[in-house]
């Protein structure tokens, strides 16, 4: 799957194009939609916490940095006198396994409190009243769907990013 982004400057072709999506069998789960703090979306499907934070690559990094420093930490445990060669496979375990769970909870707790750097980047035209919608695409389809979007949008842009999504929603 890949996430594209784009800029729709009104509700009313939103709601267009998010009908279009639907008609290709883009679901629901797979479209979403951000605009000004404040502003009403009716029936259009809003971005939840999980596209509006940097919560699953942080928890991912999280998981690498704390695996591996827990990694570490139990080669050190292991390397020193008191540590017993029969039990170094189960310190080594052990360590990673506490390293990789600290890491994506801290990784995670920070995700979760800065912004999504790439919404970041349309801030300034969120702010002026345009909506950002996010649509999660399969790569063989993503041409079809920029297609499709450009016959609501024609001057529009579409950003495509995010080469593999996350396994759940």
């Amino acid at each position: 799957m890949r996430r594209i982004y784009f800029l729709v400057p009104d509700i009313a072709t939103t709601k267009k194009i998010v009908q279009d999506l639907l008609m290709e069998r883009i679901e629901e789960k797979h479209i979403h939609v951000i605009a000004k703090r404040g502003t009403p979306l009716e029936d259009l499907p809003e971005a939840n916490l999980l596209q509006k934070t940097d919560f699953i690559p942080a928890v991912e990094q999280g998981v690498a940095l704390g695996g591996a420093t827990g990694l570490l930490a139990g080669l050190v445990a292991v390397a020193l006198p008191p540590a017993s060669t029969v039990i170094a496979g189960g310190v080594l375990l052990a360590t990673t396994l506490v390293g990789a769970g600290v890491g994506s909870w801290f990784g995670g707790m920070v995700g979760m409190s800065i912004g999504n750097r790439r919404i970041k980047e349309y801030e300034d035209a969120i702010e002026a009243g345009k909506l950002l919608v996010l649509v999660d695409v399969p790569t063989d389809r993503v041409n079809e769907i920029e297609n499709r979007v450009k016959e609501h949008l024609p001057q529009v842009e579409v950003e495509q990013t995010e080469p593999r999504m996350p396994a759940f929603p």
